[in-house]
């Protein structure tokens, strides 16, 4: 009887004691992300694109104020409302959609302020050059989707890179070398 209680009492508190909840995993919302980017045109003007096929998922770990993202891009999906451009970036002049399909992010940490994510170091894959890449963010949010009835989190984050980096150097320096990355996303609890 006594061996029966010893069991008892250790699971509950090895049940007690395990954290709830303290690892979150999202899958990125294809619906509601879209990458996007501006780059100085010839010193006219600033031009804008975005990608509108984003797959993914982000780790959260808020109990340790910590987490993961792994986000992969498809080239294919570069749109700048002009089709004649759209298939120009696609190409070997700028992304090389056919050798180099996807434009891939990974983190293995996520850095903090108080209980909210404040930047991402990261990993970018483009061309097939990885170099470290640092999300800033800007706002994020978590809440129960009123329609699914899930927990959702959105997040804003920018980043500045030089395309020459990644060896995209065509019309360098008069085309902008220097693009901004723009981040918005919402990603689904799992």
């Amino acid at each position: 009887m006594q061996k029966r209680y010893a069991a008892i009492l250790m699971f509950s508190a090895g049940v007690l004691s395990a954290p709830v909840g303290a690892v979150d995993t999202y899958s990125i919302d294809l619906r509601h992300t879209h990458p996007s980017y501006e780059i100085d045109h010839f010193g006219w003007s600033v031009q804008r694109g975005r990608f509108d096929n984003v797959t993914g998922t982000i780790v959260l770990d808020r109990a340790a104020r910590t987490g993961s993202v792994d986000v992969r891009i498809e080239v294919s999906s570069v749109s700048t409302g002009v089709s004649k451009l759209d298939e120009h970036l696609k190409s070997e002049d700028f992304f090389n959609a056919a050798k180099y399909p996807t434009i891939d992010f990974k983190a293995s940490k996520i850095a903090f302020n108080g209980d909210a994510p404040s930047s991402v170091p990261g990993e970018m894959t483009m061309l097939g050059v990885t170099k470290p890449v640092t999300l800033n963010i800007t706002r994020f949010t978590c809440g129960q989707h009123p329609m699914l009835k899930k927990e959702v989190c959105g997040a804003e984050a920018s980043a500045t890179i030089k395309r020459s980096d990644f060896g995209m150097t065509k019309y360098v320096p008069a085309l902008g070398d220097e693009v901004k990355l723009l981040i918005n996303v919402e990603a689904l609890k799992q």
